[in-house]
C-alpha cells in the first residue's frame, strides 16, 4: 500500500500550482513550515528540505521543528536538510549553464559571501545571463540570505522540541566540492 504524501512546499501560490504539474499524485497545501498546523494529522515520516535555509533565526528554526515533531506518529522520523552548517561553510564562486532543445540557454556566476561571521546567515548572488529563443537576451541578478547554524544549534533544539536518537548523516546528494547539503539532521519521535 502507497502511503498518502503531502507538500506544503511555500507560501507562494505559483510554486505550489508548478509542483501540482510535477507532482499530480500528492496533496498539496499552502503553509508555511514554522507555524502550519494540520488539524490533528499525522504522518510516519516527515522531510524538510533546503527551503529550511531560508531560516534566518533560532526562534524560526524551533519552530519548524515542533511543526514537524507536532505532525509526526510516535515512533516516526524526521529529516531536516539544510543548505550548509556553520561548520562547513567556505566563501565559494561556482559557474554553469546549460543549452536548452528549445533554443534557449542560460549561463551563471554563483557568488557564496559571509558579510558578518558572528551571525546566523550568509549570501548567496547569483548573475545570470538568458538567451531566448528568437536571439534576444536579459541578464537576471538574484540575491539569497540563508541561515547558517553550527551543528550544536541543531543538535539542542531537536533536542528541545522533543525529537530522540537525533543524530547527523552524510547526504549521498552532498556537493563535497562546496559543502553544500554535506549534512542531513534525523530525529524520531519517541513511541
Amino acid at each position: 500500500e502507497r502511503l498518502p504524501r503531502l507538500a506544503i512546499g511555500t507560501l507562494s501560490e505559483p510554486m505550489l500550482a508548478l509542483s501540482r504539474t510535477i507532482n499530480p499524485e500528492v496533496e498539496h497545501v499552502q503553509g508555511d513550515m514554522r507555524t502550519l498546523r494540520l488539524d490533528g494529522r499525522t504522518f510516519d515520516a516527515v522531510f524538510v528540505h533546503d527551503a529550511i535555509s531560508y531560516l534566518l533565526t533560532e526562534p524560526d528554526l524551533r519552530a519548524t521543528f515542533e511543526t514537524a515533531f507536532a505532525h509526526l506518529r510516535p515512533g516516526g522520523a524526521a529529516i531536516f536538510e539544510p543548505d550548509i552548517t556553520r561548520e562547513a561553510y567556505a566563501d565559494a564562486t561556482h559557474h554553469g549553464g546549460h543549452d536548452g532543445a528549445d533554443g534557449r540557454s542560460l549561463r551563471y556566476l554563483q557568488w557564496r559571501t559571509d558579510p558578518d561571521p558572528i551571525d546566523t546567515w550568509y549570501v548567496d548572488e547569483f548573475a545570470m545571463l538568458l538567451h531566448e529563443a528568437d536571439g534576444s537576451s536579459r541578464t537576471v541578478h538574484d540575491t539569497h540570505r540563508l541561515g547558517m547554524f553550527p551543528r550544536a544549534t541543531w543538535f539542542e533544539l531537536l533536542d528541545d522540541a522533543g525529537f530522540v536518537d537525533v543524530r547527523a548523516v552524510t547526504s549521498p546528494y552532498a556537493d563535497e566540492t562546496e559543502g553544500v547539503g554535506a549534512e542531513s539532521f534525523v530525529g524520531r519521535r519517541p513511541a
